[in-house]
């Protein structure tokens, strides 16, 4: 049951509401050097996300222009939790700006109500490490391609998070939530 409705309540919460301040995206995204899997580095804390460790998020690019979205975590004591969805590009956006939503009945039935902003707000040139956040900034997430960050580059990646307005004092480094070993 967790399986289908988490995808379904993040996409829900993603897709947010009122007025949302302006949030500037990185210029142009390489689609196939942006493919493969993410390490989830950092996040601001998502209650469903919540127990959540040693996630990722691979990306594949789909023969219609569209990205498939896996994104996977770990959870103590719980089988690994799987999500699949499809990511659309906004026009005019040069790649940066994503309208995902992952595959549900509820998607299915309603579809623009579940698409939420997934924007590439920092990528690096090497396309080794991204910030993704959305414009009402209650979602942020530090990703790499390796699963830790030397503390030098952590640290550079919240600061341009910082400087796009993000609570960035409230994020969850991913090292920290992992389940203690006996």
């Amino acid at each position: 049951m967790t399986r289908f409705l988490l995808p379904l309540l993040t996409l829900f919460f993603l897709a947010g509401c009122g007025e949302e301040k302006p949030l500037a995206t990185v210029k142009q995204v390489d689609l196939e050097r942006y493919a493969g899997t993410w390490y989830e580095i950092a996040r601001l804390p998502q209650w469903f996300q919540r127990g959540c460790y040693n996630s990722t998020a691979t990306y594949s690019l789909n023969d219609d222009g569209t990205v498939k979205v896996i994104n996977r975590c770990q959870r103590q004591g719980e089988e690994n939790s799987e999500a699949e969805g499809t990511a659309r590009v906004v026009a005019d956006s040069g790649n940066a700006r994503l309208k995902v939503r992952f595959d549900n009945w509820v998607s299915r039935l309603i579809p623009t109500i579940t698409e939420g902003n997934y924007w590439i707000i920092a990528l690096d040139q090497n396309y080794q490490t991204v910030v993704i956040g959305e414009p009402s900034r209650e979602y942020l997430w530090i990703l790499a391609r390796q699963p830790q960050l030397p503390d030098d580059q952590y640290q550079a990646l919240v600061q341009v998070a910082e400087s796009k307005g993000f609570p960035v004092e409230q994020l969850e480094r991913n090292r920290d939530l992992r389940p203690a070993t006996p």
